[in-house]
Formats: structure tokens, C-alpha cells, sequence
């Protein structure tokens, strides 16, 4: 079984979780910094209506002056916001300690991969020309040349080598998220190809050299339109003092297995969305729906939706749902976070803020299965109560420096009543 959720599925793991996690945490208004972007329209109006709503300090507001594009380039984010960021950290007072980053919109969702030298351009058009003649000889194999076995495998395996090599050396995995990036902001160095463990996810407790102090909780107030941004927040402050409501929509794609050690991969994770259910469904909350059959939900099949988790639909959401005000969830797929403004895009993470959800969760390029926030974790915490939004994600998501992005207000605690 995955080393990782060899933890998590522990009954008595859970329950330590949940005494230490609510004991030592609560994020308050005084702790979230928020961050706009001068060059972008509504950026800072957000900022401050956000920051009048939720109390928060004024003097917790940095405005940057940096692109106002989804996808910024790597220098750009060291100069003109990294930096920043670190240097007003630095400079506040240490008795008001800034636990969490809130990005708004206007600042960049994700960062590009560094710009290549010449020498790397000059190696990358090499490495290239060595996979197209590769390419060419397996399309030659079986027409003109009756290649063995053995060297049909040989092909694929040196070809799969080079392709290893070519995103090393184009740094495509070097690629990122923008706020997953932020959350390390204080880290002096850390590897930027690749993910970076998060030692907030209780998975890695007590397996990581990073200490938990070093790591920012980081959310983006961020949608489609300035309205859109609008009404999260004011969805989010309204649903608080009533409790969130509605039904809980679970979409697995099998049933669930009987040998939890026999699990990994997809099946992992279709697990935890089973057993994501089961822990809602026995805190008497809300009404639970869970679908175990390939299909997702259909349209019009989810009446009163509050809260969603589901797969797998790339980059086509079905609008199955009807969404109640404060709803909260994520659908599991690759990229659904592309993009949260081109206006064509069918995005779930898009398309979710437009039909109504107050919070999503998605990656801005592929993840990998196990880099998205584990569903039991997630909706386990959110709907206990006693936790925001914020850290909600951070206890469950694996990874920083890498693909994921939390939509919404940071201070939501939709079941905190």
C-alpha cells in the first residue's frame, strides 16, 4: 500500500489528527495577508471590500505592480512578487504573525518554466532530433523491418529515457502553480523541478526536514469576473451564520474495494472519495449521494448540491449540479485550473465559480493522481467545523511547489455554527 495512506487510513491516525489539529489551530483575521495587483482593474477594490468584510487589518494589504496575465513568467514572479512578498513578511512586526497569503484577482494564477539559454535550446533541438529518429524507427517496425521483441522494447525504453530528459532540460516540470509556489516563500532554497512534500499533510508528519513554521497557508479570491469574486465572499460571510446546507454529492467510478492494502494509484483515491462519504454521512450533517459507476453525474441529477467531490470529465464540466449558496467541492482531473478566464474554457474549476460554488479546488497543469488534496482529509476536517478553509487544504494536500490551487475565502468555515 502507499506509504502515505498507510497513514491516513488509520483509524487511530484520524482520531490524533483531529484532537492536535483543532487544539492548535484556527486561523483569524489578523494572520491573513492579503495581496493585489495595482496593474489589474478591481484587483485592490476586491482587496479592500474582502478585508472590510472579514476585519482584517489595513495594514495586512501589500499591492504589488507586477503582469496582469494568467501565466507569468518565472523572473517575474521571483522580482515582482516573491520578493515582495518576503520583504514585507520580514518587515512586519513579529507579534502580528501572517499565517496565510490570499492572492486576488488580477494576480497571476500560474508560472512558467524558466527561459532556456542558448546552450539549452542548442541541447533540447538535439535530444529532439535523437527521439524523432526513435519515432521513426518504431513506425518502421512491422512494414519494413520485422523487428524482434527484444528490440522493439529496447526502442520504447530509450525513448522513454529521452523524453524523461527532454522535460528536464526544457524545465517543463519546473512549471508551477503560483500560490503553491508562495507557500515556501520563506524557504531560503528548495528544488524547483518537481514537487516539494508538504509538511503540513499529515501523511509526511514527522518525516520532513521542513519545519511547519516555515510554510504560509495560501488561498486565491479569484473567478471569471470581479462579480464572481464579489459573491464568494459575500456567499461566504452569509452561509457562517446560518451553517452550510444541502445535499453531498460523492462520484466514484468503482465500488469500493474490500482490501484497502491491495489499494494505490486511482483507486487510492477513488477510495477516499468512498470513504470521504461515509465521514460525512456519519456526522449527521447533510444528506450524502454517493454514485460508485463510471459515469459521472448527469445533468440535473444533483439538486441542493453543497458540497461535490468526483472524477473523471478533462476539461468538461457537466452541469449536473444546482448549486446551494456556500458550496464547496473539486472534481479530480487534470488541469481543471488551466485557466479561470478564457471565456470558451469548459475548465470544471472555471465553470463550477460561474454555476455558483463559494470554493473549488484544481491544478493548473497536470498533477499526477496523488498530488490532489485527499477527499476523507478534506471534507473530513470541513464539514467537523472547527477549521477554515485554508487549513482544511493544507492538512490534506501533499505537495507544494507543484500544480494545485484553493479557490475561495481562506476564513470559511462553512460548519462552523
Amino acid at each position: 500500500m502507499n506509504p502515505i495512506m498507510t497513514v491516513i487510513y488509520c483509524f487511530y491516525f484520524w482520531a490524533v489528527l483531529m484532537f492536535c489539529a483543532t487544539s492548535g489551530w484556527a486561523l483569524s483575521s489578523n494572520e491573513v495577508l492579503v495581496i493585489a495587483n495595482q496593474n489589474a482593474a478591481d484587483s485592490v477594490e476586491l482587496a479592500r471590500y474582502y478585508m472590510a468584510r472579514r476585519n482584517i487589518p489595513e495594514d495586512n494589504l501589500l499591492v504589488l505592480k507586477t503582469m496582469n496575465i494568467e501565466s507569468c513568467p518565472r523572473q517575474a514572479y521571483n522580482d515582482q512578487i516573491a520578493r515582495k512578498v518576503l520583504g514585507f513578511l520580514k518587515k512586519k512586526d513579529p507579534l502580528q504573525k501572517i499565517r496565510c497569503l490570499t492572492t486576488i484577482y488580477g494576480i497571476p494564477l500560474k508560472i512558467q518554466p524558466p527561459y532556456l539559454s542558448a546552450h539549452e535550446q542548442d541541447a533540447v533541438a538535439g535530444l529532439r532530433g535523437e527521439m524523432k529518429a526513435l519515432q521513426e524507427q518504431l513506425a518502421s517496425i512491422g512494414k519494413v523491418d520485422p523487428a524482434p521483441s527484444e528490440k522493439l522494447e529496447k526502442i520504447e525504453k530509450t525513448l522513454a529515457g529521452a523524453q524523461q530528459r527532454l522535460t528536464v532540460l526544457t524545465k517543463e516540470n519546473q512549471r508551477a502553480a503560483l500560490d503553491s509556489e508562495l507557500a515556501l516563500v520563506k524557504l531560503a532554497s528548495y528544488p524547483l523541478s518537481g514537487w516539494v512534500p508538504n509538511p503540513l499533510f499529515i501523511g509526511f508528519k514527522d518525516r520532513l526536514s521542513v519545519e511547519r513554521d516555515q510554510i504560509l497557508l495560501v488561498c486565491r479570491l479569484d473567478g471569471p469576473s470581479p462579480e464572481i469574486v464579489r459573491r464568494i465572499i459575500d456567499d461566504s460571510v452569509a452561509v457562517e451564520e446560518t451553517g452550510l446546507a444541502g445535499i453531498a454529492y460523492f462520484d466514484a467510478r468503482w465500488p469500493k474495494p474490500a482490501d484497502e492494502n491491495k489499494v494505490e494509484g486511482y483507486t487510492l483515491y477513488d477510495r477516499s472519495i468512498h470513504m470521504a462519504a461515509d465521514r460525512v454521512r456519519d456526522m449527521g450533517r447533510m444528506k450524502v449521494v454517493l454514485d460508485a459507476q463510471a459515469p459521472v453525474f448527469q445533468p440535473g441529477q444533483c439538486p441542493d448540491a453543497a458540497l461535490y467531490c468526483g472524477w473523471y470529465s478533462l476539461a468538461n464540466y457537466v452541469d449536473a449540479f444546482k448549486w446551494t449558496r456556500g458550496a464547496v467541492g473539486y472534481h479530480i482531473a487534470s488541469a481543471e485550473c488551466r485557466t479561470l478566464k478564457s471565456p470558451e474554457s469548459q475548465v470544471w474549476c472555471k465553470r463550477m465559480l460561474e454555476d455558483g460554488v463559494a470554493a473549488t479546488i484544481g491544478p493548473t497543469d497536470e498533477p499526477y493522481v496523488q498530488a490532489f488534496p485527499v477527499p476523507e482529509i478534506f471534507f473530513g476536517l470541513l464539514v467537523e467545523g472547527r477549521l477554515s478553509l485554508a487549513e482544511c487544504y493544507a492538512l490534506s494536500t501533499p505537495f507544494w511547489s507543484w500544480q494545485m490551487v484553493l479557490i475561495g475565502d481562506p476564513l470559511y468555515r462553512p460548519f462552523g455554527k
